[in-house]
């Protein structure tokens, strides 16, 4: 995983020739560089009495942010062959974004001086990947998302995760969509934009959502470890009473 900001973390930007070498590495090699929210250790905080709530809603909003920044960044058009996968962006954003990109193209390019091979939302669907975890809204308009170019995941083992229930919630997200549009987006995308073949290490019949249960059998698969008694705050969390976790207290 890349940096969705290496700014943040003290490095050149994406738009500065430090990263020559690495995009032209992953040229070479057909390498998918993967950006996670979070990555640039900053996320979206309005204030630290927010309740935490506030930052998890606004994750995704990292990814967008990311992809503004490479969509009209130097590496679009000096390497080509660069291919970035949004992970966990979730895709409901995408089409408004794609609407809105374009329109900056053609209302400010004569001020701007930006100029791309083509437009801005057919560069984004030949040059991102995008991942969701459950995102109705951005199934229901998966033609301008772009079928192509996206993929499911589940986020297992983080809170965001959709386990063990995510055959479930996907069926349900998926229904009333094509076979052929589920096994894109449910697994073939994922094989050919990534250069990967899971089938060569376990048989698709043995991939299946029944045969991977069976053979889990006997394996504690609940969310809560059993035993384990799950301890809910009295009053909503905020972002400062995590900050106030993660320091560590003084010796007494």
């Amino acid at each position: 995983t890349f940096s969705e900001n290496p700014e943040k973390l003290g490095w050149p930007s994406f738009h500065n020739e430090h990263w020559d070498p690495f995009w032209q590495a992953v040229s070479d090699t057909g390498t998918v560089v993967c950006l996670h929210i979070g990555s640039s250790s900053q996320l979206t905080i309005t204030s630290v009495e927010a309740p935490i709530n506030v930052m998890i809603s606004l994750q995704p909003m990292n990814l967008v942010q990311a992809a503004a920044d490479l969509l009209w960044s130097r590496v679009m058009t000096e390497f080509p062959l660069v291919r970035f996968a949004l992970s966990e962006g979730g895709i409901g954003w995408i089409p408004y974004f794609l609407e809105r990109v374009d329109y900056v193209y053609e209302h400010h390019q004569a001020w701007t001086g930006q100029d791309l091979p083509m437009k801005p939302s057919e560069l984004f669907k030949e040059r991102f990947i995008t991942c969701f975890i459950d995102d109705a809204s951005g199934l229901k308009n998966r033609e301008d998302v772009g079928i192509k170019q996206m993929t499911w995941e589940c986020d297992y083992p983080h809170s965001d995760s959709t386990w063990p229930e995510s055959p479930e919630r996907l069926a349900k997200s998926l229904a009333g969509i094509p076979d052929d549009e589920i096994r894109a987006i449910t697994y073939e995308n994922a094989m050919r934009l990534f250069h990967y073949d899971p089938f060569a290490h376990l048989p698709i019949e043995e991939s299946t959502v029944a045969a991977l249960r069976k053979q889990a059998i006997g394996v504690d698969t609940s969310p809560v470890p059993s035993g384990k008694e799950v301890i809910r705050p009295d009053t909503p969390v905020r972002i400062i009473d995590l900050a106030a976790r993660a320091v560590p207290k003084a010796a007494s």
